[in-house]
């Protein structure tokens, strides 16, 4: 397997007996981490209403984790448009570009990553969360930055600034919109590894030219949880899979302890749904890892992979990052 450039989401996860600030301050030590095994970028995921998240203003964790850094691109993983009036998204990124220049990544997202009321407390009106609206938000905020000033308005900060923009997306639709704009692409293998090939597909066989790439660009966001062994790997994993049934559920929560995950998810629709979220991830021993990573890397062809790790402590996390990123690329 050839080295292939290596990137890291987090989403700020709150432990059972932790604060946000907390959270908050692991995230910053796994930024600087990440920093010095080279990793090209350091994402956080906008999420709302959702007590075991503190990434929740992107834009305000990425002022600090870029001040906390020197080299490593921080970004969106992503800004979920729906949730902002574009001219804000543009004065926030282009505030962050201009403090720190040519370290910036902006990805977008369609969907509002949270429940339909806490959507609408953050818009405070329904215009702009429908899917439909989504194409004539992101042109207007490709205008602020442009200098073609939609509605008369400059963004200041914004106007003539250009942190680095993808779309994200788990489907088909943001594929294709990402490729008729000439974006990169960032796909939510995490979550959504049924769709990761078809989307890929789609991106690149409709891919046009742009002022802002040449030709398509990928990166594939994925799980990944690396240990000595198979079976402490999965002892490790325990929280998350938790989390994600409570989530499915409706009944977020902080990030369990693995003894508290311990023997979770029960039902056997639990432990369907788990195993489920489970395919195509990266889960092991570091062998058990490499493999699945080249497995990966033949069926998807990404420039990048985003690696997303929901451990319980950051001691973990650290760990977990610097035995996926030896069995990956050696």
């Amino acid at each position: 397997m050839s080295p292939v450039t290596l990137s890291v989401l987090d989403l700020a996860p709150v432990q059972a007996d932790a604060t946000a600030g907390e959270a908050l301050h692991a995230t910053t030590r796994f930024a600087q981490r990440a920093e010095e095994l080279g990793m090209r970028r350091f994402w956080v995921a906008e999420h709302h209403n959702m007590p075991g998240i503190a990434s929740s203003a992107p834009a305000v964790v990425l002022a600090h984790l870029a001040a906390s850094t020197s080299r490593i691109r921080v970004g969106s993983g992503g800004v979920m448009l729906p949730n902002h009036a574009p001219l804000v998204v543009a004065e926030q990124f282009g505030t962050l570009e201009a403090l720190h220049p040519g370290r910036v990544d902006l990805g977008i997202g369609r969907a509002p990553g949270t429940d339909p009321a806490t959507a609408r407390a953050l818009r405070r009106h329904a215009e702009g969360l429908g899917a439909e609206s989504f194409p004539r938000e992101l042109t207007a905020l490709m205008g602020y930055f442009g200098g073609t000033d939609p509605d008369g308005i400059v963004a200041t900060p914004g106007r003539g600034a250009q942190p680095e923009m993808w779309l994200l997306g788990s489907s088909g639709y943001s594929a294709q919109v990402a490729a008729v704009l000439g974006l990169p692409f960032a796909f939510a293998h995490h979550f959504a590894g049924e769709n990761t090939a078809a989307a890929l597909a789609l991106y690149r066989d409709n891919f046009r030219p742009s002022a802002i790439l040449a030709e398509p660009y990928s990166m594939v966001a994925v799980s990944a949880i690396c240990a000595d062994t198979d079976a402490e790997a999965d002892r490790l994993a325990a929280p998350r899979d938790l989390a994600f049934v409570n989530l499915r559920a409706g009944r977020p929560q902080a990030l369990a302890t693995p003894e508290q995950a311990d023997g979770f998810p029960g039902s056997d629709a639990e432990r369907h749904f788990a195993a489920q979220r489970k395919a195509g991830q990266l889960q092991g021993s570091p062998e058990t890892v490499r493999a699945q990573a080249a497995q990966l890397i033949e069926d998807t062809r990404p420039d990048e992979l985003m690696l997303t790790t929901l451990v319980y402590d950051i001691d973990t996390r650290i760990r977990s990052l610097e035995l996926t990123a030896e069995a990956i690329n050696g």
